[in-house]
């Protein structure tokens, strides 16, 4: 069975030092519907990251279809996702100018580049 493309992301943002152990108490239990829509929309192995010197959350994923615009507008129009969104980003600072929210025309989290990549193997 071929392996399907896989495209990488990296992001990041801010977490408000006041938002901290909230923020961990609702990652500790997402809702079942965000995590339905990033499913849909081809999104695995996703995980974040927390590093308090620089109150810098880093998001890592892959994405798996085929359409990567066209599945994050979806996931951006659903109603549980955009719920969740507007908790969230209260408690995040955008690195990026001009940014309201996540889901919006301006990016919320910024997608930081890829300078090396190691899949497991010198053969």
């Amino acid at each position: 069975m071929p392996v399907p493309h896989t495209k990488r992301i990296c992001q990041i943002i801010k977490l408000k030092p006041s938002a901290v152990d909230e923020y961990k108490a609702i990652h500790a239990a997402v809702w079942p519907g965000v995590l339905v829509a990033l499913e849909r929309a081809h999104i695995v192995d996703y995980s974040i990251n927390y590093y308090p010197p620089l109150q810098l959350l880093i998001a890592t994923m892959k994405y798996t279809g085929s359409d990567y615009e066209a599945d994050m507008k979806k996931v951006s129009e659903d109603p549980e996702t955009q719920k969740w969104w507007s908790m969230t980003d209260g408690m995040q600072e955008s690195f990026v100018e001009g940014a309201e929210g996540s889901g919006k025309e301006i990016p919320w989290w910024t997608e930081v580049e890829e300078v090396f990549r190691f899949e497991g193997t010198t053969k």
